[in-house]
């Protein structure tokens, strides 16, 4: 199996789809198999992207919080088992959450997008950005009440890992960022990596992936999207994200890892121990993978090449992951900076390149128009058109059906992009599909059904 050639065909065909736009790199007992960069570091297409570029990682970098943690611990600052309110005694709401808890996303502890006005209007209301020491201030104030009982069940929780990072900062009497320069990017030789905040002080180094999304039918960067421009209100957090790095130095931590730089072998066998819920049942993580949750890994095992740890990271804008075989000595890293202009087209890199990298074969990389039924007869489309029903207390609903040109457009409204249309293109009987996500719509008599709702034409 040449892996070299089948990863460079496959990214450059997503590329040549609207699908890919970033970095590669695949390596086996620390030998570069394939890497490689296609697409532009800024919305206007000027700057291509290289092997050098820095990408914000998004949730990627919450294993670098929890191994920050592992250090503190070590320095006998904490245990794990010790609870929150120790170190927080305001936080009395999330009494019996410890800092296990925290690592694994089983504290209860709700995530701040369930209240994420509370950022924006400080952002709006006072043009400031607020800091990681505010996370306390916002649970206290907006009241959030805990989502279970600590070690319930496993729910991701951003706020859990901003509350991690404000520990390292405080047990350690030095700002995350340095805590994390100092003692894991310089010792394991990440010469491009640094946890910073450049929507709120700017971009430190030259040759960076600006994240950028498609709006009225062109990419702008995320700061100036009228839907997501409120990504600077949550740019001042730590833990949970704004750790930038590049493919290669992402190789360069998988090596320090592997040979127990930073943290030892034994501390990386403690990160890598699925968590376990409080009845004795195993805390499932991603059910569709089978993965459980470690310390800022997602754990899993593949019957032919054991023990594999992984993590995914998105923002509007950004995609990441970052995949470690450990048995096997494989690791994959996969960078993106920009939305797709068509979703299959990039998640088909995404699964391709991690089918790959496994020994297996990759699916064709195919966008909408490849499934999308050629000369559909649409003389029943509009009796399609027409306001919906909302479903009640969700993030994302269809508001209207409607043709314009002769196709079917939905108008959608959404908490995190406000209201957006986009075209459906027609996939099976009376089912369609859209480019920019996997979501389907199929119709009914007088109703749509998406997700797991069923909408009555009003």
């Amino acid at each position: 199996m040449d892996k070299k050639a089948l990863m460079e065909k496959l990214a450059q065909e997503s590329y040549e789809k609207g699908g890919f736009n970033g970095a590669w790199l695949y390596a086996e007992n620390g030998v570069i198999v394939s890497k490689g960069a296609l697409g532009f570091c800024d919305p206007e297409g000027k700057l291509p992207i290289t092997e050098n570029t820095i990408f914000q990682l998004a949730s990627v970098s919450k294993q670098f919080t929890a191994a920050a943690v592992m250090l503190v611990m070590r320095q006998g600052l904490l245990n794990l088992e010790d609870k929150i309110t120790k170190f927080f005694p305001e936080l009395g709401a999330y009494e019996g959450v410890t800092v296990r808890h925290l690592l694994t996303h089983t504290s209860g502890v709700p995530d701040y997008f369930d209240d994420a006005d509370w950022f924006i209007n400080i952002w709006k209301a006072e043009h400031r950005v607020p800091g990681n020491d505010e996370i306390i201030r916002f649970l206290c104030e907006t009241e959030l009440k805990p989502s279970f009982a600590p070690g319930e069940k496993l729910e991701y929780s951003n706020t859990g890992y901003n509350l991690l990072a404000l520990l390292v900062e405080r047990l350690s009497g030095i700002p995350y960022e340095e805590f994390l320069q100092k003692n894991i990017f310089e010792p394991a030789g990440m010469s491009s990596t640094r946890c910073c905040h450049i929507r709120r002080d700017g971009v430190p180094f030259e040759n960076y992936a600006r994240a950028s999304v498609i709006e009225d039918s062109r990419y702008v960067a995320d700061v100036d999207a009228v839907g997501v421009s409120q990504v600077t209100a949550f740019d001042g957090l730590n833990g949970d994200d704004y750790v930038y790095t590049t493919i290669l130095d992402m190789l360069q931590w998988d090596r320090t890892l592997r040979e127990g730089g930073v943290l030892t072998l034994e501390e990386q066998r403690l990160m890598y121990t699925p968590a376990t819920l409080s009845n004795g049942e195993n805390a499932v993580y991603d059910e569709d993978e089978g993965l459980g949750y470690g310390f800022g890994w997602g754990v899993g095992r593949d019957k032919e090449l054991g023990l594999v740890v992984s993590h995914s990271g998105g923002m509007p804008g950004v995609f990441t992951w970052f995949e470690r075989w450990i048995d096997a000595d494989r690791v994959l890293v996969m960078l993106f900076s920009r939305d797709p202009w068509d979703y299959r087209a990039g998640m088909g890199a995404w699964n391709g390149l991690r089918a790959i990298a496994a020994g297996k074969e990759a699916e064709p990389i195919r966008t909408i128009e490849d499934l999308a039924i050629l000369n559909p007869d649409k003389s029943t489309w509009k009796n399609f058109c027409g306001k919906y029903e909302h479903p009640e207390d969700e993030e994302f609903m269809i508001d209207e059906v409607f043709l314009q040109d002769g196709e079917l457009y939905a108008r959608a409204i959404s908490e995190e992009y406000g209201e957006f249309t986009f075209r459906l293109y027609l996939i099976g009987e009376n089912e369609f599909g859209r480019k920019s996500g996997m979501l389907k719509l199929k119709f009914g008599d007088g109703c749509l059904m998406y997700d797991e709702f069923t909408c009555k034409k009003l």
